[in-house]
C-alpha cells in the first residue's frame, strides 16, 4: 500500500485534472521515497506512507550520516529530496546545497546570496528560514530580504530572482512559498513593524506578478467580493475591512501573512492565516482589526477570497493566525466532510468545513489556556464564531500602562508555526505545543517606518499548576476537540512533528532530542541527541531501498532567540529570553543536518 499515494488523505490532492495544480509537484509528492514539498503535501498533512522504519524497530536506529550548514542560529524548516538528491538551505544568509545521495552527499553545487546584513535587525524572533520548494525543475527560495529567486535544480544557475517587499519599512520573509499550478504564493513578514499583511502570485515562469492580495483595507485591494465572500456563511459586505479600523490605522495595520500555505486542487483553494494587527497596544486601534488573525480561502487562479474567518477579533495578545492549515476528508456527526484544522496561537483548535467555511468545533488544546472561556457556537447567535474575553486577562480592559499578569498562553502561543502531523491510520493530530504563559504591559507608540512599532513589554513563564515544563506533545481528535494523550516536555516543542505508515510520530525537542512515539499511545520508543536544539521539522524519504529520516538541529527561533542572538534582558525577544533562560544548559548554537537509518 505504500507505493499507492501518501495515505488516505492524499487522494483528496491527486483526484484532480492535471490542469488543477502544478504537475511537477503532484509528480513528486505522488513518490513517497520523495519528500518533495515541506509540508510533506498540499494538505499539510506531513504524513509519509513509509513503513520500514515502524514502531518494532525504531528502536534501532542509528546516525547515517551528518552535514554541517556552517551557519548558526536558528535553523527551521526541512531538506527536500527529489530523485537523488537533498536540497539543503540555512538560516541568513540563506544558503542553498545540493547534495548527491549517490555519493555520500557530495555538493553538488551551493548558492551563496549576497543579502545587505542590515536585515537581520528588522526581522522579528531570529533569521530562520522554512525552506525550499520545488517545482517545474527549480528550487524556488524565499530570501531573509524578500528576494524571490527560482534556481535549476540541477546546476543552481539563476533563473530568474524578483523583489516582493521592502526591509527598510520593515518587511522580511521567513517563510517558504507553495507552487500551485503556474504560480508561487508568497507571503511577508513584519507585523512588529508595522508591515500591511498580504499574498502575491507570482508566475513561475518568470517572476512576473499574477495577483495580490492584502489582509486589510478596501475590497478592492483584499480581492474581496463584498456579496460572494463568506464570514460564517453571510455575505463579508461592503468595506468589511475598512469599517473595523479607526482612520487609516490599516496602512499600517498588519495581518502579516509569514505562516504556512495548503491547497485543495479540487476546490481550486489555497489557504492560510493572517498575523497581528499592529501594534501590539489595543488602546491604540479601537475595532475588529478585521482581517488580521484571519483564516482565508482564496481561489489559486485569481486570488478571489470565498470566505474568511476571524478567530481573535481585536488582538490583545499578539495571538498570530499564521499556523497550518491541515486538509483532510473525515466524518463528522456520520457525514463525509471536507476538513480544514488549524491550532492557533490563541490555544483553540478548530475545525472547519474547507468549502464553505462553517465552524464545526473550537476547543482549548492546552488546559492552561486562560483568556477566553471559549467560542460562541451558536449559528443564532450575535456572537456566533467570537471567543468570550476573560476581563482579569484582557490587556485591553486593564488598559494602557497596566501590567496584566497571568494570561495563558504566552504570546508565542500555545503553538506557533511549529507544523503538527496527521495520520490517516488514527485519524488524530500530533501537536508539537507551547505550555507557556505571561505578563503583558501595553503602551503607546508612535509609527515610524522601519522601526519596531510593537507597543507592549513582556515577561514569560511555565504555566502554573502543571508539571513545570513548558511544553506538551499531544495527539488531538479533530471531531471532539479533545485530547487523547499528552507528553510533558521541559521545552517548548518547536519543531515539526511528522508521522509514518509505521505506526511512531516523530520529532524534535529545544534541548536536540529527536524523539519517536507510538502512533496510537504516545509511549516513547526511541531518542537521540543531536548537537544542538532542534526547531527544524522531521522528514522522511527512501534511498537504495532504505528508509532515512531526517532533522536539521540549530538551536534558536522566538523560543531560542536568547541563545541564538546572545541576548539577556529577560525582557528581550519580545518576553521569550527570560522565559528560555535555562535552554543554555542544555544545547548550544549549531547548525547541521542528522540523517539517521536502521542497522544493515
Amino acid at each position: 500500500m505504500k507505493n499507492l499515494m501518501k495515505g488516505a488523505v492524499m487522494a483528496l490532492l491527486l483526484s484532480g485534472t492535471s490542469a488543477m495544480a502544478n504537475d511537477s509537484v503532484l509528480a513528486e509528492i505522488a513518490k513517497p521515497e520523495q519528500w518533495a514539498i515541506q509540508t510533506g503535501d498540499y494538505a499539510n498533512t506531513r504524513y509519509s506512507t513509509l513503513d520500514k522504519i515502524n514502531k518494532d524497530n525504531v528502536k534501532d536506529m542509528r546516525v547515517a550520516w551528518t552535514f554541517s550548514t556552517g551557519v548558526l542560529r536558528g535553523h527551521e524548516g526541512s531538506p527536500l529530496v527529489i530523485g537523488d538528491v537533498m536540497f539543503v538551505h540555512t538560516p541568513f544568509p540563506n544558503n542553498v546545497f545540493a547534495l548527491d545521495l549517490n555519493d555520500n552527499g557530495k555538493i553538488l553545487w551551493r548558492y551563496e546570496p549576497q543579502q545587505d546584513p542590515n536585515v537581520i535587525a528588522v526581522m522579528c524572533c531570529d533569521t530562520v528560514s522554512r525552506g525550499l520548494a520545488y517545482a517545474d525543475g527549480m528550487i524556488l527560495l524565499h530570501q531573509a530580504d524578500t528576494t524571490l529567486v527560482a534556481l535549476d535544480s540541477k546546476t543552481g544557475e539563476v533563473k530568474w530572482s524578483v523583489k516582493t517587499g521592502d526591509p527598510a519599512v520593515g518587511e522580511t520573509n521567513t517563510a517558504t512559498v507553495l507552487p500551485v499550478k503556474d504560480k508561487v504564493i508568497v507571503g511577508v513578514s513584519g507585523g512588529e513593524y508595522g508591515v500591511r499583511g498580504r499574498v502575491t502570485a507570482y508566475n513561475l515562469k518568470d517572476g512576473t506578478e499574477a495577483w495580490k492580495a492584502y489582509s486589510t483595507g478596501p475590497d478592492a485591494e483584499m480581492l474581496v467580493d463584498p456579496e460572494k465572500t463568506t464570514v460564517l456563511g453571510k455575505p463579508i459586505g461592503k468595506d468589511s475591512s475598512l469599517s473595523s479600523w479607526e482612520g487609516d490605522q490599516w496602512k499600517i495595520g498588519g495581518g502579516t501573512t509569514w505562516g504556512w500555505y495548503s491547497y485543495d486542487p479540487d476546490l481550486n483553494l489555497i489557504y492560510y492565516g493572517t498575523g497581528n494587527p499592529s501594534t501590539w497596544n489595543p488602546s491604540q486601534r479601537p475595532g475588529d482589526n478585521k482581517w488580521s488573525m484571519t483564516i482565508m480561502a482564496r481561489d489559486a487562479d485569481t486570488g478571489m477570497a470565498k470566505w474568511f474567518y476571524q478567530m481573535t477579533p481585536h488582538d490583545e495578545w499578539d495571538f498570530d493566525g499564521v499556523n497550518e492549515m491541515i486538509l483532510t476528508n473525515q466524518q463528522i456527526d456520520g457525514k463525509d466532510r471536507k476538513l480544514l484544522t488549524h491550532f492557533d496561537r490563541n490555544g483553540l483548535g478548530y475545525t472547519l468545513d474547507r468549502e464553505s467555511g462553517e465552524l464545526l468545533v473550537a476547543q482549548k488544546y492546552d488546559p492552561a489556556v486562560n483568556w477566553t472561556t471559549g467560542v460562541d457556537m451558536d449559528p443564532k447567535s450575535e456572537t456566533y464564531g467570537r471567543p468570550a474575553v476573560v476581563a482579569e486577562y484582557s490587556t485591553e480592559q486593564n488598559g494602557e500602562d497596566t501590567n496584566s499578569t497571568g494570561i495563558c498562553p504566552a504570546a508565542l502561543g500555545s503553538k506557533d508555526q511549529q507544523p503538527a502531523a496527521f495520520s490517516p491510520k488514527t485519524n488524530l493530530f500530533y501537536v508539537p505545543t507551547n505550555h507557556v504563559c505571561m505578563d503583558y504591559e501595553p503602551f503607546r507608540v508612535a509609527y515610524t517606518a522601519g522601526q519596531p512599532y510593537v507597543g507592549a513589554t513582556l515577561s514569560m513563564y511555565p504555566a502554573p499548576n502543571s508539571h513545570g515544563g513548558m511544553g506538551n506533545f499531544i495527539a488531538w481528535d479533530n471531531t471532539k476537540g479533545e485530547i487523547k494523550w499528552s507528553l510533558p516536555e521541559q521545552f517548548s516543542v518547536w519543531s515539526g512533528a511528522l508521522a509514518t505508515a509505521g505506526d511512531i510520530v516523530f520529532y524534535g525537542t529545544l534541548e536536540g532530542y529527536l524523539k519517536a512515539v507510538d502512533s496510537e499511545t504516545g509511549k516513547e520508543l526511541y531518542k537521540f541527541k543531536t548537537p544542538s536544539g532542534i526547531i527544524g521539522n522531521v522528514m522522511t524519504y527512501e534511498h537504495g531501498g532504505k528508509q532515512y529520516v531526517a532533522v536539521l538541529s540549530g538551536v534558536g527561533g522566538w523560543a531560542g532567540i536568547g541563545l541564538a542572538a546572545g541576548l539577556t534582558n529577560p525582557n528581550e525577544g519580545l518576553g521569550a529570553v527570560g522565559g528560555y533562560a535555562a535552554l543554555s544548559q542544555y544545547t548550544e548554537l549549531g547548525g547541521q543536518l542528522t540523517v539517521f537509518e536502521l542497522p544493515g
